[in-house]
């Protein structure tokens, strides 16, 4: 058996039972419950001596804390964390069962394969493998596997920082999802995309007031007309493009891959060189909001009094004083505007120690990698660790086939992980690991 193989056995195993436990977050405080995979998880920690708790504000919606000790003091602390929950399945859409993890064509198929029961399954195959080989970290290490980041994290990381402060004193940065996956370019460069920054997130509410009467009648005063006035002024809003360190570094090294020089006044020009991921880079030039619900009326021949419309609104760090006010202005005074989820944006630089070690360890497992920051168009749990002075990074290693469309898995119909991409990152991640 080769040095790794237990590793690479042992993560697919993992990720497969965690896949088989349902988590689905509906939203609105609605969810299976988190409880079954984070007690598969204490398991697991309990194999490995390690102290653990699993805290909740119910019985259902828990995450798992743990420390394990550093070596030395002097050095400040790290959390590795994941999130346990997984967005619902459309079960009609889906060519395989969601929760049975089953292998074919050589990967894994179910909800959370890719968001985010991947990056547990890596953390938790590699600290078993560490840990049995004697290993103790430099660094203290913060353990967490979030319940509700799939809903805002109010059920989650919001209240286990609030509660269990404790878990993130001395910590400095944490090492959580969506980031260190390849992405091939046309000609060739495979870039490693480091997650440095994430858009804020303003969940809003927009209301219409009007004048309800009989559907035969002319009215003037119609809040459905007014709500749809406000949609579409908003959703042909430009908002101005500003260009954040995380997006520009990504940008220049695309340009430089394909000879050409970055011109920040068309920066479109080389996102479109970037395929696949062109979409999602494209969100993180600018301030967006797109509506996604609406709400009136309670029968056809009634004019209803009031309107409401739900918008996804995500700034770019630095920008969440201006957003709201920007939002108000372009739907108009007649339009009351409430944000019912609010939360920050967040950039951490590029240039730092632990981005250093996420090279390294991908460089040894891939020599051709070319690490590069980008900035995340959603949103993770680092958000919620941020009020402690916590960097975020987004870091669970794939190595991912040139014709497969990552970024359109997360929450999408037939996710799967290649089992190559996923023993990738269980070696690269155990390389990141054992350094700290």
């Amino acid at each position: 058996m080769s040095n790794t193989a237990d590793l690479e056995n042992r993560v697919v195993q993992y990720c497969q039972d965690l896949i088989r436990f349902d988590t689905t977050n509906f939203g609105n405080a609605k969810s299976n419950g988190e409880i079954k995979a984070a007690e598969y998880v204490g398991n697991i920690l309990n194999e490995l001596n390690i102290d653990y708790k699993i805290v909740g504000p119910d019985k259902q919606r828990c995450s798992v804390v743990a420390i394990i000790e550093g070596t030395d003091k002097k050095l400040p602390g790290v959390v590795l964390h994941g999130h346990l929950d997984v967005v619902p399945v459309e079960k009609e859409k889906w060519s395989k069962p969601a929760f049975e993890a089953i292998i074919d064509k050589n990967m894994i198929w179910g909800r959370g394969a890719v968001d985010m029961k991947n990056g547990n399954a890596m953390i938790l195959a590699s600290l078993y493998k560490l840990i049995n080989n004697g290993w103790k970290p430099k660094r203290t290490i913060s353990l967490i596997f979030f319940a509700d980041e799939e809903a805002g994290g109010l059920f989650g990381s919001h209240y286990v920082t609030k509660n269990y402060p404790e878990y993130f004193e001395n910590a400095t940065e944490a090492i959580g999802e969506v980031g260190g996956f390849s992405h091939t370019l046309s000609n060739g460069v495979r870039l490693y995309l480091i997650e440095t920054a994430q858009k804020g997130l303003a969940w809003m509410k927009l209301t219409a007031k009007g004048t309800a009467g009989h559907g035969s009648m002319t009215n003037n005063d119609n809040a459905i007309n007014k709500i749809s006035t406000a949609i579409t002024n908003l959703s042909s809003h430009k908002f101005p493009i500003t260009i954040k360190d995380s997006v520009r570094g990504l940008l220049e090294e695309t340009a430089i891959a394909h000879g050409m020089i970055f011109d920040e006044n068309d920066p479109e020009k080389v996102v479109a060189l970037l395929g696949t991921l062109a979409k999602l880079v494209s969100a993180t030039l600018s301030d967006t909001a797109n509506p996604t619900m609406l709400t009136a009326g309670y029968k056809v021949n009634v004019i209803p009094g009031e309107a409401t419309a739900y918008v996804d609104g995500r700034f770019l760090p630095g920008n969440s004083e201006t957003f709201l006010k920007e939002i108000k202005a372009v739907v108009g005074k007649d339009i009351s505007v409430e944000a019912e989820t609010l939360d920050v944006a967040l950039e951490a630089p590029f240039k730092s120690g632990i981005v250093e070690s996420m090279v390294n360890a991908l460089s040894i497992e891939d020599p051709a990698a070319k690490v590069v920051p980008y900035m995340l168009s959603g949103g993770t749990d680092a958000k919620a660790m941020s009020k402690f002075g916590i960097k975020g990074y987004g870091f669970t290693p794939l190595l991912l086939p040139n014709d497969l469309d990552f970024t359109s898995l997360f929450h999408g119909h037939d996710e799967r992980i290649p089992i190559s991409s996923l023993q990738f990152g269980a070696r690269t991640m155990h390389r990141f690991i054992k350094d700290l």
